[in-house]
């Protein structure tokens, strides 16, 4: 997927235009056969054919068509739908389909915007995975390309969706923790990150994650989950980032960091740390919500609440109840218990629904964008040794 040359013009001050009306509400209706919505797959690598199963099990929802420029990942995709979507090579094929009403984009984080763009001038609703774009100038591009559109447009930050998530972002809001002072986001692996290449002319188009024309790393691979939900819970979008990170490990020819250390300053005095490695998997993926009443701590699908001060106090009386009890998890607190789905099945779920509904989802293409402006300005950070402040041109 050669990507084109673009010539953008003006400031970055444009993309305040996406709080437009046209941007909020002006969507295309859909009346599709029995609310049947048809959706392209382009891009089946591991995430991509990964959400194909999910499609499956949702009521109308059908994967119509797949999408890669690698024959055997293509066929991967195409394995997944039991033989009932059709093959692409060239995602503008794809997208000159009438058939198709929708397109998941999975491909490499460089390429989003361009087949998004694509994408809604061809028409299509778009669940866009995350990063939303690469650097300053796509990201302008996409939101420049939207204001004009009347489809949905959802942003794959799928923990958006999750509704243990919403729960805990309600409880939060509504005081649970205190005041907000600090989070703590991790998520450590222990591996090289690397994938198995046949020929080694495709390294790069395999393993794309490891350099940087195509990739943002550990940062937009991983930590934009979690910079999504801080700015979600706090409503608000860093004043500054710092940051650092190295190949101190895995001297293999990478181009991206094998580990990352980065603090975003929110306002109100609340500091968000964001640490990733690839050398120790001790407790994997955590958010910490620090608060001067309590602690919440997310996992992928599980969370917990720790009170400050004496927590048998606070077990001894529930909700004013003398005596109550309430369930502790050794060494984790007291758990927050919400039935669920997965949440890579309900986000694909809410597009679903979204497109049906004629509703602005709530992972949008806004929440997107500032996510992916947190994610350059921490690059930026860590690659040239600096503190990155927002700018006013930011502004959403």
């Amino acid at each position: 997927m050669k990507r084109r040359e673009f010539v953008l013009k003006g400031s970055l001050a444009t993309m305040a235009v996406a709080t437009s009306t046209s941007m909020l509400g002006n969507f295309n209706s859909f009346r599709g056969a029995n609310d049947n919505v048809n959706i392209g797959v382009i891009g089946t690598g591991s995430r991509g054919s990964g959400l194909i199963p999910f499609i499956n099990e949702i009521e109308n929802f059908n994967v119509v068509a797949c999408c890669d420029i690698l024959p055997f990942r293509l066929e991967r995709g195409l394995s997944a739908t039991d033989g009932k979507a059709k093959g692409y090579a060239n995602y503008q094929e794809l997208l000159n389909n009438k058939d198709i009403d929708a397109v998941l984009v999975a491909t490499p984080f460089s390429t989003h915007a361009e087949i998004e763009v694509d994408a809604l001038n061809a028409g299509k609703h778009v669940y866009g995975e995350k990063t939303l774009a690469k650097g300053y100038d796509d990201i302008k591009m996409l939101l420049n390309k939207y204001k004009h559109s009347k489809n949905i447009f959802q942003t794959g930050h799928q923990y958006h969706s999750s509704r243990l998530y919403r729960h805990v972002v309600d409880l939060i809001k509504n005081g649970k923790v205190g005041n907000i002072t600090a989070f703590e986001c991790q998520w450590n692996r222990h591996g090289d990150w690397r994938r198995k290449v046949r020929d080694p002319e495709l390294e790069r188009l395999i393993n794309w994650r490891l350099y940087r024309e195509y990739s943002g790393g550990l940062l937009a691979e991983l930590c934009s989950h979690q910079i999504d939900f801080v700015n979600w819970v706090l409503d608000a979008t860093p004043k500054q980032v710092m940051g650092v990170g190295g190949i101190d490990y895995w001297k293999d020819g990478r181009e991206t960091f094998d580990n990352i250390h980065v603090i975003y300053s929110y306002p109100n005095g609340v500091e968000a740390k964001f640490t990733c490695l690839t050398t120790n998997s001790k407790d994997d993926y955590q958010i910490k919500v620090q608060g001067d009443r309590g602690t919440i701590i997310l996992d992928y699908t599980k969370a917990w609440f720790y009170p400050e001060g004496d927590y048998k106090k606070v077990i001894g009386n529930v909700d004013g109840v003398s005596g109550a009890t309430i369930k502790w998890d050794e060494g984790k607190g007291i758990p927050i218990e919400v039935g669920h789905e997965d949440p890579s099945k309900q986000a694909l779920l809410d597009f679903k629904n979204n497109i049906i509904n004629n509703k602005k989802p709530e992972s949008d293409i806004i929440t997107g964008a500032k996510a992916a402006i947190c994610v350059q300005m921490g690059l930026d950070a860590m690659c040239n040794n600096r503190i990155v402040k927002w700018k006013d041109e930011f502004e959403m």
